[in-house]
């Protein structure tokens, strides 16, 4: 057993899709996927500046917790986002944020503009 399996299940499906979408190039493909209101069908490294095989690996990940579909059809794969995971997910986060959200002794530091330090 791993430390994280020791966190409710729903830490777990929620410390998952954060890891996912933590990476820009993710939320790239999600923005690009939603700008184009349909599926696409060819190569979405073609739209990013990354190799088809970082791409590749970027859609595996997004598969991996049912944020995207990807159908092969012949020689392409059309890709698609799916709806209904998202608005689970966007539930989740919903519901983790609310009572921390509404904790009344919260600092007043603006987190985008303060001074703490941030990796990305």
């Amino acid at each position: 057993m791993n430390k994280s399996e020791k966190f409710d299940k729903s830490l777990q499906d929620l410390a998952k899709f954060a890891r996912v979408i933590s990476h820009p190039a993710r939320l790239s493909i999600l923005q690009y996927l939603a700008a184009t209101k349909s599926c696409i069908s060819g190569d979405i490294s073609d739209n990013l500046p990354l190799s088809r095989t970082t791409v590749s690996q970027h859609l595996k990940e997004l598969k991996s917790v049912g944020l995207i579909h990807g159908e092969i059809d012949g020689l392409k794969i059309n890709y698609c986002l799916c709806g209904s995971a998202i608005e689970t997910y966007f539930s989740m986060l919903e519901s983790f944020f609310e009572p921390i959200r509404s904790f009344e002794n919260q600092c007043d530091m603006d987190p985008i503009s303060s001074e703490l330090p941030v990796k990305i």
